[in-house]
């Protein structure tokens, strides 16, 4: 498909995108590909006061009526899917594959939504006074902001807009300035599914914002807003979540990874290698679980490094459109700086880089191939998570060093073991200091009804299923005196 033809069947008009000030790059070639109104600062108050007000009423339409909004929603992107897809390879580069895959994520997480409509369960509670009955209840918070990156343009969007509508949430959407294309059709498809579900929808209960870091300041900060959820980098983490703890709101964040796969003597090497290159470089390593260090046993170090490398050197880099491509772009050519810049640092540790040279595809587009890079320790370099295919490689003799080097980095997303002995395995997931701790299987690709998150530098967050509905929610405690008196302290007395 053309991008004209994506835009038209995505519904995307002119008025869109076209005339705006926000510029939208391909990562495929660089080349622009739209100019993308901005939402005027001066509005973002209006904005809020809409979502507050279509809160007012969407509370009050009983759950199960609500999630009929979410199956609208899911039915509406199966349709969507070829041509959502397509957007986010063109908007953020993603392969082929990807790309669908990441509008199947929504659809799944609609399907979860639309039966979480009808289980959002409180507890009875035993009470020590006769005659008295105690419940938890769970309620509405109140407009949602939705802060998302540029990697996973439109999952992550319905991650948290399929469970904050089941629960009663109205939503605010402020995508990445990288990939606002593909959240205007998100909300095209929207808003076919709210026009099929009629008048319980108010005004304004979903809304989106395009702008850049001002724009989300401004809900940030909004006391009306109790509740942000944020997806991107450790370092906007640190920047959100202090300034919605400030005003006692409530954040979801989910931030870096910087994920460790420790692979053990006993561990399936086949299976090691197709999950390593798999969670390495898909996405061009700019997945939030993206695999970026691995902690190999000395005894099998040489063979798994061996053919890591040979695999490595024949994975396909280009345009993600291609059959058979298997690494695209990086976002943009401040990613690919960021990367070699990395790698530089990682020669003046002491790693030995396998790989990481930049790719001239004669297209334009910051083409890199992935990079094994060995390295005699844990150094400042690995520490630090950079947003692209890098894999630090690491020895380890002491099954319990090589715990102790999972954990000893400031992110705490995703983390794995490969091995067949089942001490180990167990001693592995009780130590895990991530929100996500695999045996067996690489650290991405996490699937909607188990939650994730955990990001454990600023506190983290949940989402995409299990139980991450609870964050969307407030709960309260009800005590019902059902006797014929009130009970009294001991010793009490009131003349009345």
């Amino acid at each position: 498909m053309t991008p004209q033809q994506i835009f038209a069947a995505l519904g995307l008009d002119d008025k869109q995108i076209s005339g705006g000030t926000l510029a939208v790059f391909s990562p495929i070639d660089g080349a622009e590909i739209a100019r993308v109104p901005e939402t005027p600062l001066a509005e973002m108050a209006a904005v809020r006061a809409r979502a507050n007000a279509a809160f007012a009423e969407w509370r009050k339409v009983p759950a199960p009526r609500r999630g009929e909004l979410v199956r609208l929603l899911g039915e509406e992107l199966r349709a969507a899917k070829e041509a959502l897809g397509a957007l986010v390879t063109l908007e953020a580069g993603k392969i082929t594959s990807e790309g669908l895959g990441e509008v199947q994520e929504m659809i799944d997480i609609c399907d979860f939504a639309v039966g979480l409509s009808r289980q959002l369960y409180g507890l009875t509670i035993a009470s020590e006074r006769p005659g008295h009955v105690m419940r938890e209840t769970w309620h509405p918070m109140g407009p949602c902001a939705i802060i998302t990156a540029f990697n996973f343009p439109v999952a992550v969007w319905s991650w948290n807009a399929a469970l904050a509508l089941v629960c009663g949430d109205p939503v605010i959407w402020k995508p990445s300035e990288k990939t606002p294309l593909t959240a205007l059709a998100c909300m095209n498809i929207l808003a076919r599914a709210l026009k099929r579900f009629g008048e319980d929808a108010p005004e304004g209960l979903a809304q989106l914002v395009i702008g850049g870091a001002a724009h989300g300041e401004a809900l940030v900060t909004a006391t009306d807003i109790p509740l942000v959820s944020a997806t991107g980098s450790t370092r906007m983490g640190r920047i959100v979540g202090p300034k919605v703890a400030e005003r006692f709101g409530r954040s979801i964040l989910e931030l870096g990874g910087n994920n460790a796969m420790i692979v053990a003597p006993s561990a399936d090497l086949d299976m090691a290698v197709r999950a390593i290159v798999f969670s390495a470089v898909g996405t061009a390593g700019q997945r939030c679980t993206s695999l970026r260090r691995l902690i190999v046993h000395e005894s099998v170090a040489d063979d798994l490094v061996a053919r890591l490398t040979k695999a490595y050197a024949s994975l396909p880099v280009g345009d993600p459109r291609e059959a058979g491509t298997l690494v695209g772009p990086l976002i943009d050519a401040g990613a690919k700086a960021r990367m070699l810049e990395a790698l530089d640092a990682a020669r003046a540790q002491g790693g030995t880089v396998h790989g990481g040279a930049a790719v001239d595809t004669g297209k334009g587009g910051a083409y890199v191939a992935p990079a094994l890079v060995e390295m005699p320790g844990q150094s400042d370099v690995v520490r630090e998570e950079t947003f692209a295919p890098i894999l630090y490689v690491m020895r380890y003799s002491d099954f319990d060093a090589a715990l102790a080097m999972q954990n000893d980095v400031p992110q705490g997303l995703s983390s794995c073991i490969f091995t067949l002995n089942l001490r180990e395995a167990e001693a592995f997931l009780q130590a895990s200091d991530c929100g996500i701790a695999n045996v067996n299987i690489g650290p991405s690709g996490a699937e909607i009804g188990g939650a994730f998150g955990g990001e454990k530098e600023t506190g983290g967050g949940r989402e995409s299923g299990s139980d991450a509905w609870k964050g969307y929610m407030r709960r309260a405690t009800n005590t019902v005196n059902y006797s014929a008196a009130l009970p009294l302290a001991q010793g009490v007395r009131f003349d009345v």
